[in-house]
């Protein structure tokens, strides 16, 4: 078994062996495993009942992750996406008045749209047409999206008043003194290569907090899974093919497109994956997985998922091969039984995670082309953006609209790429038809 697991995953090129690739799956799954308690908090404010959407939740990140590992061979976790699980809850479903079930099915007709143009090739193409400087941005600016994050989870970061949408926050908390203990600790590791360090900075800072009193051990380790009947299979197609609905399908279309493919050159570029012109070989199959879990989780109840930027701790842990990502899967099936005991690691203790990775993906920005204003503007705008408005999509839509227009003015318009004008019509359309407040 082990010998056929070590030549279908290929750890030989890829340097890697069994225990690493099982730590870097658990280092991944403890930082993301907060997804099971807060999207179904979350989706509760859209009338999804939450017991039925802690197992959907669950369901969606196994069925893509396993997809991602088995298939793609990518050491790239999946699960439904924070952003879009808000932006479904608060502005389609609360604001614009459409209800959960037609949202959902908005989610599996961009999931279908996904699948065909990967099928086809087309995403491919369009990831591949990327400039330069923009791949570096969308890994920098999810970089700087982690860190901003993490330095909320663990409370130094807090939200502000008008006028200071942020503010330093309470660092005379219990929860955020542990937490600045366990980044030390983190950070220490990891100047000494000390190998996990992420996993013992996580675990390190959950036992400490349980060990004063800030964190309560679980009532019980184990428990039966939620029924998920209240949630399956409630999507509405019909409702989301009318021309009222049709903004919210390009817009859950345009934000999962541009978060996917940032995502993924940024997770690859940290794994050391692209080739010398910064494409990530085969993009197809995880663009594929990436496509059909979004099939998937609409039918199940969930929202829109695809390759988690919380991947980027598993890699920095040693994982390269898809067996971090069976691994991740696998631990998300066993979460089904063991809910209890997972919500004993705090937000506090894998935010410390989140930021010292983070901290380490922005390494990049050294070389971006500071004298190219037509290629530093463009990235730069892509990476604020990306943390100033809490969207990935909003900071990619911003630089791919940007760029090709900034080149043209400058008279420089015959180095854009065809596929960059097809990103950036897309980009304007979301922006066009976006639901503003």
């Amino acid at each position: 078994m082990m010998q056929f697991v070590t030549q279908y995953f290929e750890f030989g090129r890829h340097r890697t062996t069994f225990r690493t690739e099982t730590r870097a799956g658990i280092a991944t799954f403890l930082t993301m495993a907060y997804i099971i308690i807060v999207n179904p908090a979350i989706l509760e404010a859209a009338g999804l009942p939450r017991e039925a959407s802690i197992t959907a939740t669950i369901l969606s990140a196994a069925f893509g992750t396993l997809l991602m590992g088995v298939y793609a061979k990518r050491p790239f976790a999946i699960a439904p996406y924070m952003g879009e699980n808000a932006f479904i809850v608060f502005t389609v479903v609360k604001g614009l008045g459409f209800p959960w079930q037609t949202a959902l099915g908005a989610i599996f007709l961009a999931g279908v749209i996904f699948t065909l143009l990967t099928v086809f090739r087309v995403r491919g193409w369009l990831a591949n047409a990327l400039p330069m400087s923009l791949k570096q941005s969308f890994a920098i600016g999810i970089g700087l999206f982690l860190t901003f994050i993490g330095l909320n989870q663990i409370g130094v970061v807090a939200l502000g008043v008008p006028g200071a949408p942020v503010t330093l926050g309470a660092l005379n908390q219990p929860t955020t003194l542990l937490a600045l203990v366990g980044f030390l600790l983190t950070v220490w590791l990891l100047a000494k290569r000390v190998t996990g360090a992420l996993i013992i900075g996580i675990l390190a800072t959950t036992a400490l907090s349980v060990l004063v009193g800030v964190t309560p051990l679980p009532h019980a380790l184990v428990s039966m899974p939620p029924s998920l009947m209240p949630v399956f299979a409630q999507l509405d197609i019909a409702g989301a093919l009318t021309l009222q609905a049709l903004p919210v399908v390009v817009i859950v279309f345009v934000m999962a497109f541009v978060d996917t493919i940032g995502t993924l050159l940024a997770l690859s570029r940290r794994a050391g994956l692209l080739n010398a012109e910064g494409n990530l070989p085969e993009i197809e199959k995880p663009m594929l997985a990436d496509a059909l879990v979004n099939i998937f989780a609409p039918l199940v109840g969930t929202t829109t998922s695809g390759a988690f930027v919380e991947s980027a701790v598993g890699i920095e842990e040693g994982g390269r091969s898809g067996f971090t990502a069976v691994v991740v899967a696998l631990l998300f099936l066993c979460a089904l039984f063991i809910a209890p005991l997972l919500t004993a690691i705090p937000l506090h203790a894998t935010g410390v995670a989140m930021v010292a990775i983070g901290l380490l993906m922005v390494e990049p920005i050294a070389t971006l082309d500071r004298h190219d204003l037509t290629e530093w503007i463009p990235a730069l705008l892509t990476i604020v953006l990306m943390s100033f408005t809490f969207n990935i999509g909003v900071g990619m839509t911003a630089g791919l609209l940007l760029h090709p227009v900034l080149k043209v003015l400058s008279g420089r318009g015959r180095e854009v790429r065809a596929p960059m004008w097809l990103l950036a019509g897309m980009s304007l359309v979301f922006y066009l038809v976006y639901p503003y407040r």
